[in-house]
């Protein structure tokens, strides 16, 4: 890999220092295996008659070499990938601060006490399991209620195409006292008050304005700003360009999908406004044990994507590679340029298809989801089991109430969205989308967040980032139709960032996840997908490169 900043720091070159590549294999192998090789082939008899044969078949006659090739290939990407430097993998020290209680931990499912304090005993049969990684000792972890703990053993799953889940790292989570994560806590009250205002209508409406100045006042908030200070046109954001420039939702989720010889509406079923879960206390505590839910509220009538609810339900029951691969199809349907790097941009006699066309990218979309999950499951599980942000709001709860002295920092006590949802519900619990709250597995990192940066990532190369979108939309008030977008031009790069932060801060909207959850996985997720590329790149006979931007503006080719 060529990159603008780290030349070849981690990718595969078109001819590695350490080991072979395709287009070398035969002088590579040395004269002597290569002889022998060749010796094989002598005298074989071949499965077609050559002298009535059209066109001699290029790989028929050497299956042999093919196959020392393939065997070659795979050592070679395996030597590579051992080759690279370890991570430094490392959680917060949380789990063993705050007298042992594991309250700034997960531990959603397991029995709590009256506090929402997990019980020791089960805590540690779940710290046991991960040591062990048996499935019977995971059989055996006592649960507060029936519902499952989600997939840990996913974390420890090998793959045998990118980088091993256990070859990547993301930062220690902010910890329950630091000012981070009190400015991302007050990020997400304000977040579920603004569930219901449009978004074009964030510049105008008194809880958005009311959002951005609070945020503002915070000493650590590491989200968007204008000038120094959160602003309407920054609020619930992610941090690159494309995630600032035009409307909040991108245009992926708007336009029609086209899906063979279907044409898909992107109208969906949401959920009634104004109905937030888990906001009195008996209800979160009954949750935290991994108690039974009520069903959702819906609306029947449905509506394009207009508002945070709406964002929400979107990722409450998608596919978790569902909208990069509406992305694809929007933008092979409307036959958006792929990236210049593509071999067959400039050949007249043959096209793509199986390798670098349609088919392959939208393959490909999926095949890097579900590395990004494993990848990003290693995280959840067996480093940092951050707590989820409804359990944080049970901290709050209790330290605002006076009922237990938990270390949280003073900035989040004193912000307004508490007092505006306490002035709602009568408690400082933060208001959740789902009936059930969050899944039963760690916040850190995100797997929507994960598979979202992979996702995005793998489309950006395949495509030329800067091609202008035409067209462009936003929903209606009511949401039943699309009116027109008038604004900066909108690219293909800036609205896949923009979409991989819809989907990211979707999650947060409904209360599940923190902006810091976000912000560490899609560049996971991003580290998943160039390890794909870079390997994928050495199987192909066409000579190819594609370039792409990453999520912090590094320009690179593969």
């Amino acid at each position: 890999m060529k990159n603008d900043h780290h030349a070849d720091k981690r990718g595969l070159c078109a001819e590695r220092k350490d080991g072979l590549t395709r287009r070398r294999f035969l002088g590579g192998v040395g004269g002597a295996a290569t002889a022998s090789l060749a010796a094989g082939l002598v005298g074989a008899t071949l499965p077609f008659d050559t002298a009535k044969a059209d066109v001699f078949p290029f790989a028929s006659p050497n299956l042999q070499v093919r196959r020392a090739e393939a065997k070659e290939m795979r050592l070679d990407a395996a030597q590579f990938a051992f080759k690279q430097p370890l991570p430094a993998i490392a959680a917060n020290g949380e789990e063993n601060a705050y007298g042992g209680k594991r309250i700034g931990n997960f531990s959603k499912g397991l029995p709590h006490n009256g506090l929402g304090e997990v019980d020791a005993a089960a805590y540690n049969a779940l710290l046991f399991a991960l040591s062990t990684g048996r499935v019977e000792d995971f059989e055996a972890i006592p649960l507060g209620g029936a519902r499952p703990l989600r997939n840990p053993l996913a974390g420890v799953a090998f793959d045998l195409e990118g980088p091993d889940s256990h070859h990547l790292a993301i930062p220690p989570a902010p910890r329950i006292d630091s000012a981070e994560e009190a400015s991302e806590a007050a990020e997400l009250y304000w977040m579920a008050l603004c569930r219901d205002v449009h978004f074009s209508n964030y510049a105008a409406n008194s809880l958005t304005l009311a959002a951005a100045s609070d945020l503002s006042s915070f000493s650590d908030f590491r989200g968007p700003k204008q000038a120094g200070a959160v602003t309407p046109a920054t609020l619930f954001r992610g941090n690159t360009p494309g995630d600032l420039n035009g409307p909040y939702l991108s245009q992926f989720l708007l336009h029609d999908i086209p899906y063979g010889s279907l044409t898909i509406s992107q109208r969906q079923q949401t959920v009634v406004p104004g109905i937030n879960y888990m906001t009195g206390y008996a209800d979160w505590l009954s949750i935290q044990d991994g108690g039974p839910a009520g069903p959702d509220n819906f609306d029947f009538t449905p509506r394009y994507i207009r508002n945070g609810r709406d964002l929400g339900q979107y990722v409450h029951v998608d596919a978790l590679y569902q909208a990069y691969l509406n992305a694809c199809l929007i933008l092979l349907g409307m036959g958006a340029p792929f990236d210049p790097g593509n071999p067959y941009r400039n050949l007249k006699k043959q096209d793509a298809f199986a390798t670098f066309g349609g088919p392959h990218i939208l393959s490909l979309v999926a095949e890097v989801a579900t590395r990004a999950l494993k990848a990003v499951w290693y995280q959840k599980w067996f480093v940092h089991r951050r707590l989820r942000p409804e359990a944080y709001g049970g901290l709050v709860h209790h330290r605002r109430t006076g009922s237990a002295a938990y270390p949280v920092s003073p900035e989040i006590l004193r912000s307004a969205a508490l007092t505006e949802t306490f002035n709602l519900y009568g408690a400082y619990l933060l208001p959740q989308a789902y009936p059930e709250g969050c899944p039963l597995h760690p916040s850190y990192g995100a797997g929507h967040a994960t598979v979202a940066g992979a996702c995005a990532t793998i489309l950006k190369a395949w495509f030329d980032e800067s091609f202008v979108l035409p067209g462009p939309v936003v929903a209606g008030l009511d949401g039943f139709s699309l009116v027109p977008y008038v604004g900066s031009p909108l690219t293909v790069g800036g609205e896949l960032n923009k979409v991989a932060a819809n989907i990211a801060a979707a999650r947060n909207f409904a209360g599940i996840h923190w902006r810091s959850d976000f912000s560490a996985s899609v560049v996971l997720g991003e580290s998943v997908a160039i390890g794909i590329l870079e390997e994928q790149r050495e199987t192909y006979d066409e000579d190819a490169h594609f370039s792409l931007t990453k999520f912090d503006g590094a320009t690179i080719t593969i």
